[in-house]
């Protein structure tokens, strides 16, 4: 299911995109909306855990670990 979100802060984004061995980076600003099929989970780091997702696009590109607190769901 795609959710609409939009970016709570400036940011850049490394995207997988499909048919290409580089990644993209993306520059994104706040306020920028996307739909993306969210797959959220956990990271963990040394001093505590840090909740991430990948968002996979509708072009089928896909932003990997992506900061829950970066971003928010829009009402549908």
């Amino acid at each position: 299911m795609y959710h609409n979100i939009e970016f709570r802060i400036d940011g850049l984004v490394e995207l997988e995109i499909p048919g290409s061995t580089r990644l993209q980076q993306l520059i994104l600003q706040k306020g920028t909306r996307v739909r993306a099929r969210v797959q959220p989970y956990i990271v963990e780091l040394k001093r505590r855990p840090i909740e991430v997702a990948d968002l996979f696009l509708e072009d089928g590109s896909a932003a990997r670990a992506v900061r829950f607190a970066s971003f928010r769901f829009l009402d549908e």
